[in-house]
């Protein structure tokens, strides 16, 4: 445990940061898994909507580095191709 007030008030800055970015990854990770669950289910026209969404979930968690850059761009990739196989059958 932090003894100076600087250090307290770091361990608060952190703890909220670290909540808030375990937030973020739930919320894509959740996203990501609605869009497989579409496209199991054969409706690609849903996942393409979701994948909308997760696009700029992952913008936004890139950008303020709670993921890295490559991570982001991997999973995107990852989305649209399933998404583009799906839609192919």
């Amino acid at each position: 445990m932090p003894i100076k007030q600087s250090g307290k008030k770091e361990l608060r800055k952190s703890a909220k940061r670290a909540k808030i970015n375990l937030i973020q990854k739930k919320k894509i990770k959740d996203t990501i898994k609605k869009i497989n669950k579409s496209i199991d289910a054969g409706k690609a026209d849903d996942a393409k909507k979701l994948a909308l969404v997760a696009v700029k979930l992952l913008d936004k968690a890139a950008k303020n580095n709670v993921i890295k850059q490559n991570t982001a761009a991997r999973k995107k990739s990852r989305v649209y191709k399933a998404i583009k196989k799906a839609s192919s059958k």
